[in-house]
């Protein structure tokens, strides 16, 4: 397996705000203010990061000709090549989770 390969896809998504976009956005598009309150992320922090996702053509931005102007964001068809890749992050967390928060391996004994 390349790590360059690993290490360009760890760039484009990695960070605590992206991978919960894509996810938030992979269900329907999503205005501004819907994204920020739904992720509870700062608009300032929310529009850097969606500014960086579309740069990398993961996301679309359409400003829509209502008063005040508003502006919607969607997956793009590439974007949503990154559907499997997140499932089995989802997966992979799930089992991490089981396995180190629900059910650790050992009780902890204290000996005076």
């Amino acid at each position: 397996m390349s790590r360059l390969a690993i290490l360009d896809t760890l760039e484009v998504i990695s960070g605590k705000w992206k991978l919960l976009i894509l996810i938030t956005l992979l269900n329907r598009p999503h205005r501004f203010k819907e994204l920020a309150r739904e992720i509870a992320i700062t608009p300032r922090m929310l529009s850097k990061e969606l500014q960086e996702l579309e740069s990398h053509q993961l996301i679309t931005r359409t400003v829509l000709p209502t008063k005040p102007v508003s502006v919607e964001y969607a997956i793009t068809t590439y974007g949503r090549t990154l559907d499997d890749v997140l499932g089995s992050l989802r997966e992979w967390g799930m089992k991490h989770r089981r396995k180190i928060i629900v059910t650790p391996e050992k009780e902890v004994t204290l000996t005076a």
